[in-house]
């Protein structure tokens, strides 16, 4: 499946969410509905996907974790805070980088319009 069909599919699962329950809930309530919705319209997910620190020849199991890996390709990083930081911009760069993958977004549950709570990064 192209990589924009994916994540069109994950923004669509992601607004029936936020239509139904709204913000304000906390980030592990969405991501147990959001891997529910991903899982329903057919794609293959892995939850809390481990990501190794590499140093050198070094892997580092420092406990850094995807919240959802859609398709083994997209990273998806979920927050509900009152506004995104640049440290959460850090945090899923970082880990696209060091688990090898394209493509991720960010989605911010905490926004009363969820097209305002999700930025796409390329790696």
């Amino acid at each position: 499946m192209d990589i924009n069909a994916i994540t069109n599919k994950v923004i669509g699962c992601a607004i029936e969410i936020h239509k139904s329950l709204g913000p304000g809930l906390l980030e592990s309530a969405h991501e147990e509905c959001l891997a529910f919705e991903l899982m329903k319209a057919g794609l293959q997910i892995e939850r809390q996907a481990p990501v190794p620190v590499i140093y050198k020849q070094i892997h580092l199991n420092c406990g850094y974790r995807i919240d959802i890996l859609v398709e083994k390709t997209l990273v998806l990083e979920l927050k509900s805070v009152d506004a995104l930081a640049p440290v959460h911009e850090a945090q899923i760069l970082t880990y696209m980088k060091f688990a090898n993958k394209p493509i991720g977004l960010l989605i911010n549950f905490n926004v009363l319009l969820l097209k305002n709570g999700i930025k796409r990064f390329k790696y």
